[in-house]
């Protein structure tokens, strides 16, 4: 019998087109320069993303550039959802942990996943300092303290947002007089750039009408094995820092500084975060692990504070900051109790960490520590970039 194999070849060709249109709009084939890459990136479905929260609308941005890097942003809390960065092989690996749906990121205890911190980042003791005589008294969230802005702080917060082009977020959040406890109407802009050497620039700026505190970071979580492996541990860290500030048990600074010469908190070589995680030392037990803010030795924006890197996927990441101190934390508190993590995955104990650049925790009240006071007329402004490489 004579087959007509035209016909054939047709309908084969109609039904793999069809396949291929019902792919789901979260699955793209990784560039990342290698066209050879045949890796499948997750890429958040934007749907998730769109609502209202505290009335104004949320959405999600996405920044990619001529690499094929890409990163998702949400102007609630100015979150970093994903990050995609290619790893040695060329194929793009999410290095930030995070969820699926704005939703999700508005459960109670959500630890600070991705968001822009304000006023303050980081703790500020019994939530208590003064300014020209007068005392404040901020929101108490964390124990005794107050951690990252309060109940109110950014990461709750809605940002205008403007996409500038296909490399650069603007997001802007006037936050109002008394809100959280903090003196004067802060306004604020942060840039969020995807260079072309992939690297993610934050630029932070401020203005505000009556003397006030400001100290400004971003909490991402990362784990260059790629977000949902099981641990961050065999992940290998440099920080250029001579001394830490230590902290008491709830976590502030002594007002000291203390030399990580001979401590577990000597990264001034590389070495696995779990090298010496566990040793019986006092800062280890009071952080349950690395929390701690480390003094760093230069911090120019233009030279590395910190490299950190993967022996699973030989992804390198660099941070440059003009930022004092970078806050090291290793994910001490994440549970893996639940699976609402990205693609249905749980987070557990010590799965990612976080350095967050920033002026020292508990600043307005020591005196020895650089000033986060912000008056009327001046403008604060500082930048961090986290740039991506392979080895």
């Amino acid at each position: 019998m004579k087959r007509n194999y035209k016909k054939q070849y047709l309908l084969y060709s109609v039904a793999l087109s069809l396949l291929v249109s019902c792919s789901g709009p979260a699955e793209q084939k990784a560039e990342a320069g290698d066209s050879t890459s045949t890796a499948k990136a997750m890429i958040p479905d934007a749907k998730n993303f769109e609502g209202e929260v505290n009335g104004k609308a949320v959405k999600l941005y996405t920044l990619k550039n001529s690499k094929g890097v890409n990163v998702a942003i949400t102007n609630y809390g100015g979150r970093v959802v994903s990050l995609m960065v290619p790893d040695n092989k060329g194929n793009l690996t999410d290095v930030v942990l995070g969820y699926d749906s704005v939703k999700t990121y508005q459960k109670p205890k959500e630890p600070f996943f991705g968001a822009i911190i304000g006023r303050y980042g980081n703790r500020i003791r019994k939530g208590k300092f003064s300014l020209d005589g007068k005392a404040y008294q901020l929101d108490i969230n964390d124990g005794v303290n107050t951690l990252h802005g309060g109940f109110k702080g950014f990461y709750s917060q809605v940002f205008d947002a403007t996409q500038v082009n296909d490399t650069t977020l603007n997001l802007t959040y006037v936050s109002k007089d008394g809100e959280g406890g903090y003196p004067g109407t802060l306004t604020t802009k942060v840039i969020y750039t995807l260079t072309g050497e992939n690297g993610l620039k934050i630029d932070y700026t401020a203005t505000t009408d009556k003397t006030t505190i400001v100290n400004l970071t971003n909490h991402a979580y990362f784990n260059l094995n790629g977000a949902g492996d099981s641990t961050i541990l065999d992940n290998l860290v440099k920080i250029n820092a001579d001394n830490i500030t230590p902290v008491d048990t709830t976590l502030i600074p002594t007002g000291k500084l203390l030399p990580v010469k001979g401590t577990p908190f000597d990264f001034t070589t590389a070495k696995a975060i779990g090298a010496n995680i566990n040793d019986k030392d006092d800062q280890l037990k009071n952080g349950k692990g690395y929390d701690h803010n480390f003094a760093l030795n230069k911090h120019d924006g233009k030279t590395s504070v910190a490299t950190i890197s993967s022996p699973k996927t030989g992804i390198v990441m660099d941070i440059f900051t003009e930022e004092p101190g970078l806050q090291f934390y290793s994910g001490n508190f994440l549970t893996g109790a639940t699976h609402d993590g990205k693609g249905g995955k749980a987070y557990p104990h010590r799965s990612a960490f976080c350095v967050e650049t920033q002026h020292f925790p508990d600043a307005p009240n020591e005196s020895s520590f650089a000033s986060t006071v912000l008056k009327p007329g001046q403008t604060y402004h500082t930048s961090t970039t986290y740039k991506f490489s392979t080895k």
